[in-house]
């Protein structure tokens, strides 16, 4: 039980430093372009209250943690006003692309404390030994996890918003009013058919993407 109490410990933790530095990014990015909604609303912060959303940063993680999937969710939008950005379908490219890339950089300081640890694992031992030696793993794959799963073109989650900026104008109708009942379909594709179907196709997405990222970062650099 000590173990577990560990492994989930040290997951819990890497998945709110992740989804926490995914949302200060986007906000971040909309502050250098120029528009500081963001910082308005107190989500230029490393506090994981300012960007929690009561389902998809709390209950969706736990019904994949407690169904042995691969624990992943999204917080609140960070709010941002692209008329405020000298070109504002470019600055909402760079705003939806910041949350992913800084999951990206999140992931390399994991393995970075891979090699770390590795270094001076003679040091801890015990429970302390456990975490500090899950902990990187941990923060490095499910960061991957993150950052490829946002990458997805389905609202809410960062891909439909670097799709958007690419859709012809004539087009962007169609295109958002398509977006609203992207959800039901997002819920579906995540909980129903894997659980009720037994058919996966966020889960081979992610192994095939986050997983094989994470094995070749470890080969490059420990």
């Amino acid at each position: 039980m000590s173990n577990m109490l560990i492994y989930y410990g040290a997951e819990v933790l890497a998945f709110v430093c992740a989804i926490t530095f995914h949302e200060f990014m986007h906000g971040f990015a909309a502050y250098k372009l120029g528009d500081r909604t963001a910082a308005a609303n107190g989500r230029l912060s490393f506090n994981p209250l300012r960007h929690v959303d009561p389902f998809c940063k709390v209950v969706l993680p736990a019904l994949l943690l407690l169904a042995g999937m691969p624990v992943f969710g999204y917080a609140k939008p960070v709010p941002f006003n692209p008329a405020n950005f000298e070109d504002p379908r470019k600055g909402e490219l760079v705003v939806a692309l910041a949350g992913p890339l800084g999951n990206f950089a999140l992931a390399f300081v994991g393995v970075v404390l891979m090699l770390v640890v590795s270094m001076f694992q003679g040091i801890f031992s015990g429970p302390l030994g456990a975490f500090v030696f899950l902990f990187p793993q941990l923060l490095t794959l499910i960061n991957l996890y993150l950052m490829f799963f946002n990458l997805i073109p389905i609202p809410p989650l960062d891909g439909a918003s670097v799709i958007a900026p690419l859709v012809p104008e004539r087009y962007l109708g169609v295109y958002y009013t398509i977006q609203q009942y992207a959800l039901p379909v997002f819920m579906i594709v995540v909980i129903v058919l894997p659980q009720v179907l037994h058919v996966d196709p966020i889960g081979w997405y992610l192994n095939a993407t986050a997983v094989n990222v994470y094995h070749l970062m470890l080969g490059l650099l420990i």
